[in-house]
């Protein structure tokens, strides 16, 4: 695995409150404005875990848990024994709560405590944060390190959850649309999604009034463009991907 977003979390902050400089919302969503064009995700997590009052952040999928361990992890400035350590927490988290506890628990801030073997940084609680979210169709768990002797807004947490969707569902939208732009063409799709439907060359021939040999021409491309081996494949590709 390799973070595409490893910087030190900041210290942006515009206000006093309780006895802490914090970034008010106001600032938070300003700042999360100008790095819409920003393409790493360090910039907008640092501003959320920054308005959290939190160390560091860890984001990764939470519905889709690999066997091939830390595939899931999206991004994090955590170091990386604590990363590898709970990632074997969320793996075994995952596989113990059913499809309606996993519902139940989205938006709701959950802490919990590292073993004591955990070797954190200096002036960090062993207590850690951790909230699920949804993006689309897919679900993350956001999780943050603490530091020590600091009191844990809930409410910044379940609000950084809720942007956090949002910054991950501009992002998805933005490469389905480059995707669409620069790979597959309007025909293409079209042949994507009736094969999605169960169609087969024939009938798709009949649908968009071309010939058999030109759909399966078409067919051809789209394995090519999205590097799959047949149909089966070609058809999760356009679902993983928002395409059908």
């Amino acid at each position: 695995m390799s973070y595409r977003d490893v910087t030190p979390v900041g210290h942006a902050a515009d206000r006093l409150e309780g006895g802490r400089r914090m970034m008010s919302r106001e600032f938070l969503v300003t700042r999360l404005a100008r790095a819409t064009d920003d393409l790493r995700l360090s910039t907008p997590f640092g501003l959320l875990t920054d308005y959290c009052g939190a160390f560091a952040y860890l984001v990764a999928r939470y519905d889709m848990v690999s066997d091939q361990r830390l595939d899931n992890v999206l991004a994090s400035n955590w170091p990386f024994d604590l990363v590898r350590q709970i990632d074997e927490e969320l793996h075994a988290s995952y596989h113990r709560s059913n499809e309606f506890e996993k519902c139940v628990a989205a938006l709701q801030p959950a802490f919990a405590f590292f073993p004591h073997d955990a070797v954190l940084p200096e002036g960090i609680s062993r207590q850690y944060c951790s909230l699920v979210f949804n993006a689309g169709r897919s679900r993350y768990i956001l999780l943050f390190l603490m530091p020590d002797n600091t009191a844990h807004s809930s409410q910044r947490v379940m609000e950084a959850g809720l942007l956090a969707g949002y910054i991950l569902s501009m992002r998805t939208s933005r490469k389905v649309q480059m995707d669409r732009d620069m790979e597959l063409t309007d025909r293409e799709l079209e042949c994507i999604y009736w094969i999605a439907e169960g169609k087969t060359s024939d009938e798709i021939a009949m649908i968009l009034g071309i010939s058999k040999n030109t759909i399966n021409n078409y067919i051809t491309s789209v394995m090519r463009k999205t590097a799959t081996k047949n149909r089966s494949e070609a058809i999760a590709y356009a679902v993983r991907n928002n395409l059908v």
